[in-house]
């Protein structure tokens, strides 16, 4: 994988880095046409040119203002140009040393980053069924797609290989199904341009996609990113993906992350919730913004550990949701058709549950219960466990006849099967062979698929109140 990653980087290197010392004015690619920028913002925008030359920018929604820089000692140059009101299409005309790039196509409104591993990257590829009945109708003008190819580097690089593309059968096909279904349940409600940018990759790890330096840090961080398993199919170095994958976009400016992946640290439970607050943390730093990050728990599957390490991995999940600012969780116990396939095929109503988080903490909507409960807090009274929730507005409701996947212990920690009842906001546990009952677990396994739900019908996280070991 070494040689890969370094012939990779030589690869990138010969393609984008020679060409710097030319006298010539260029752009990465993130800068091309049927590209969005950021609406109502002071949009990050840079090049190269040669050294000490003027380069002039105007873009034509405000033709009265050019805004003017000057190259470096290394021929780069770096600026902020303002942006209106949702809008499009317009043209971004750059002018340095007698050549002239024209950008065309260009709307003005909110662009995501979509990343993680193969739950956020599979599409129409893989044959997902609510993305190949979409493709005959993808003409929305108004969402635009970035597809980062599956590179990595040992390096950071500053170019991509690909560029901006107007929504089409062809450009969506290999795209996130659920990117595509969050840019168009954005768009559908707030009628704004949306750019979705996917880069993603199947089977990685969150240490690939992190910083090297943040990982060295930490010696736990240092330890588990060594014991990501080799495979010849995906990179496993630390920061391989986020240097050749991440390093290009950042100051592109964004109006928020998505992320789905967790599979491939299952094994190392114990610090995930450590390393996506560094990751996001590092992330938010490289842009110089305090980035929005919603993510989705991972789904029941029947991983077949002796300990359910999914189920702890995915309270891990909640801790990050609870503790990690301007952050979201997307639970979706109650979409898996087959617990022995990691890829659930419902892509759709994961997206639109990801949006609605966007729509309410990013847009303003007053929506309520649109977040999973997430487990606060209990109080023993007498024979019964009180359970009490974090986001929740409505009260609780059990879909069935009796709460499955619930579980109740005493001093002994033995669990023993449970009954629950919902009473309005609170969940009620109880075991009537059990007098003084210490500890409850819900949904606590690998492969648990609940049937507790808030008013809106989003199930509850899994949870445990207790710390035992396994």
């Amino acid at each position: 994988m070494k040689l890969f990653v370094n012939i990779i980087s030589t690869i990138i290197f010969i393609t984008f880095g020679s060409s710097y010392t030319l006298a010539q004015l260029h752009m990465p690619h993130v800068f091309s046409d049927h590209m969005v920028l950021q609406r109502d913002s002071r949009a990050n925008i840079w090049g190269w040119s040669s050294a000490g030359s003027k380069v002039n920018i105007v873009g034509n929604w405000n033709t009265k203002d050019t805004i003017s820089t000057i190259t470096d000692h290394n021929g780069r140059w770096s600026t902020q140009i303002p942006t209106a009101q949702a809008g499009g299409p317009y043209t971004l005309t750059i002018q340095s040393i007698g050549q002239t790039i024209i950008l065309k196509d260009i709307l003005l409104g909110d662009i995501y980053l979509c990343s993680g591993q193969s739950n956020m990257e599979w599409g129409g590829n893989q044959n997902l069924p609510e993305i190949i009945a979409e493709l005959p109708q993808a003409n929305n003008p108004h969402i635009r797609l970035l597809q980062v190819n599956r590179i990595g580097s040992a390096t950071p690089q500053e170019n991509i290989l690909n560029k901006w593309q107007s929504l089409n059968a062809t450009s969506l096909k290999p795209f996130s199904a659920i990117g595509y279904f969050i840019a168009q349940k954005l768009n559908k409600e707030t009628n704004v341009p949306i750019g979705i940018i996917n880069s993603s990759w199947g089977g990685t790890a969150a240490e690939v996609w992190t910083a090297k330096e943040e990982i060295q840090k930490d010696s736990e961080l240092l330890d588990n990113s060594k014991k990501v398993s080799p495979d010849k199919y995906r990179p496993h170095e630390t920061a391989v993906l986020w240097n050749a994958m991440l390093a290009p976009l950042q100051k592109f400016n964004i109006k928020g992350i998505f992320w789905y992946q967790g599979e491939s640290n299952v094994g190392t439970w114990k610090g995930y919730d450590k390393l996506i607050k560094t990751m996001v943390n590092s992330w938010r730093q490289a842009w110089a913004d305090d980035i929005p990050f919603y993510f989705v728990q991972i789904a029941p599957f029947a991983y077949n550990n002796k300990a359910p390490l999914a189920a702890l991995l995915r309270e891990q999940q909640s801790k990050t949701a609870l503790e990690l600012p301007k952050s979201g969780m997307v639970v979706i116990t109650d979409l898996v058709d087959n617990i022995k396939d990691i890829h659930p095929i419902q892509k759709k109503e994961v997206a639109h549950r990801l949006a609605n988080i966007a729509l309410k903490d990013i847009y303003g909507y007053e929506e309520k219960d649109i977040i999973s409960p997430i487990y606060k807090n209990h109080v023993v009274n007498k024979d019964k466990i009180e359970i009490e929730f974090h986001h929740i507005d409505g009260n609780l409701a059990i879909k069935g006849k009796e709460l499955t996947d619930i579980y109740i212990a005493s001093a002994d920690q033995v669990f023993h099967k449970a009954q629950g009842i919902v009473k309005g906001q609170k969940l009620i546990v109880y075991n009537k062979e059990i007098k003084n009952p210490v500890a409850v677990r819900f949904g606590f396994s690998e492969t648990a698929m609940p049937n507790l739900f808030n008013e809106k019908g989003l199930p509850i996280s899994p949870f445990r109140t207790d710390n035992w070991d396994f």
